[in-house]
């Protein structure tokens, strides 16, 4: 019996939109710092942190890179540094699991 094809773990369709979420994501902050860098607790910079860590725990599951993502972000003029492209690299960086058996040797 021969072993089934791997499976990829995150579909390609939800990788290419987390990456796409994720590029956005640290683009606005890029673009609009005023915005995002008053303060580390602004609502605006709050709020597209939270929309972002539920988007990719729904596209990707949950992953523990997105833990310390969302705590940097909220540090003042940190935002600036691409984090969520970061934890989207790390959390789809596997590609895919080992393959398993499906019944007893």
């Amino acid at each position: 019996m021969t072993d089934p094809a791997p499976v990829s773990k995150h579909p390609v369709s939800r990788r290419k939109l987390a990456w796409t979420v994720a590029i956005a994501a640290d683009a606005i902050q890029w673009a609009f710092p005023y915005v995002f860098g008053l303060g580390p607790f602004t609502p605006v910079e709050v709020g597209l942190d939270v929309v972002v860590m539920v988007v990719m725990t729904r596209l990707l599951g949950w992953h523990w890179a997105f833990v310390p993502t969302f705590a940097i972000e909220l540090l003042p003029f940190v935002d600036l540094v691409p984090t969520w492209t970061a934890a989207v690299w790390i959390a789809t960086r596997g590609g895919a699991p080992p393959a398993r058996a499906l019944g007893p040797s």
